[in-house]
């Protein structure tokens, strides 16, 4: 028996379960995880850059309240630094000018040091560039490299320390809401009665929703409609750089999302920034993607990619009007969703896990979010009602 059920492993779930966990009313929270290690899926395989201009704009404030969380985290949370500064330049080709426009000014709104740079600032960053593949670009200053394996381990260490434990390979099967037994105060309230593929079962008085790309499958297991989750696949490959200094080069990113280049290292990783709508499933890159990535980003740099090191695909998933979807559900007791993190789940991790304690705990958000304007109406599941 537990007072939270989390479905899900990855970083949602268990930035979830931390910040549930040490809620002063000190619920007791346990994580089910489908797979046989956590952050199998989509948390294991992203690219793992902070860019505050990026996803739907009601994401951006989760984002710009997670980085000091990143940058200072609490005592003890992390052993060694979570993030190291990388910016990021946004290059439109020539004939793609004028699509820099928007970006920049929506980089501004988050990023007050983001600014139009020329071809001789920017190469003199990302040397790579191709002079006759470059129109106009913008710098954002304030990026970040983040460390996802270390993040992911400190907030599944941190809920366990407040008390949250962890189920790998529960995957859930059934799921029937009754009345409680009466026991640990639950009275006569509604509760969950979960069960796994294997016949184990476990009592919940509230279910939380971290799939990810299952998230529909979880709501319909639960008798909920879904709300329209749709996965798309994205690819990405490592490749020797080949070039002295490049691990501290910026990463590059074509202004209609065509490729991008991130440096890792010895190593730059690659990707044509696919959005290939995707059942739910363990993605696999596909190599006419990879391909694709190579011609593209040879024909925009002097990199010269060959090679392919090793290669990988995941499933970003987004709810239709690509905001994420957090908060209990206004038509059952005891669900609560955190999905569609569309690409940003690593960068908002703090922030969202938080937003999802407050809301389901408290019923607003906290002093965590304080100089932070959230547009509630666009994060939480009320606007789906009726879908």
């Amino acid at each position: 028996m537990t007072d939270i059920a989390i479905i899900g492993g990855g970083i949602a779930g268990v930035s979830a379960a931390y910040w549930l966990a040490l809620h002063p009313s000190a619920p007791s929270v346990t994580v089910l995880e489908a797979e046989a290690t956590l952050a199998h899926h989509t948390t294991g395989r992203s690219a793992a850059q902070l860019i505050p201009n990026l996803g739907a704009e009601p994401l951006r404030p989760l984002t710009v309240a997670s980085v000091p969380f990143f940058r200072q985290p609490p005592d003890g949370f992390a052993e060694h630094p979570l993030v190291s500064s990388r910016a990021v330049i946004t290059v439109a080709p020539p004939g793609e000018e004028a699509s820099l426009d928007e970006q920049l000014r929506a980089a501004r709104r988050v990023d007050p040091g983001a600014t139009e740079v020329e071809y001789s600032e920017a190469v003199g960053l990302f040397p790579a560039l191709r002079r006759e593949a470059f129109g106009r670009g913008m710098l954002e200053p304030s990026g970040d490299d983040i460390d996802v394996a270390a993040l992911h381990q400190a907030f599944t260490v941190g809920a366990r320390r407040a008390g949250a434990t962890v189920e790998r390979a529960w995957r859930l099967a059934a799921a029937e809401l009754s009345s409680g037994s009466g026991s640990s105060g639950s009275g006569d309230h509604p509760r969950w009665n979960l069960i796994a593929e294997d016949g184990r079962t476990l009592s919940a008085a509230t279910v939380v929703n971290t799939a990810g790309a299952w998230g529909d499958v979880v709501a319909g297991i639960c008798g909920l409609p879904g709300v329209d989750l749709e996965p798309r696949r994205r690819t990405a490959f490592m490749t020797p750089s080949g070039v002295a200094g490049s691990a501290e080069w910026p990463m590059v990113v074509d202004v209609a999302h065509r490729w991008y280049v991130k440096p890792d290292g010895p190593q730059l990783l690659c990707s044509p920034a696919d959005q290939t709508p995707s059942a739910p499933c363990d993605a696999k890159p596909e190599e006419l993607d990879v391909a694709l990535a190579i011609e593209r980003i040879n024909e925009a740099t002097t990199l010269g990619i060959r090679t392919v090191a090793s290669a990988w695909a995941g499933l970003r998933t987004f709810a239709p009007d690509e905001s994420m979807v957090i908060g209990p559900d206004p038509g059952m007791p005891g669900f609560v969703w955190c999905v569609g993190q569309g690409g940003t789940g690593i960068q908002t991790a703090p922030a969202a896990g938080r937003l999802l304690a407050d809301l389901t705990l408290d019923g607003a958000p906290s002093a965590f979010f304080d100089g932070v304007t959230l547009d509630l109406a666009a994060l939480t599941p009320h606007r789906l009602v009726g879908r």
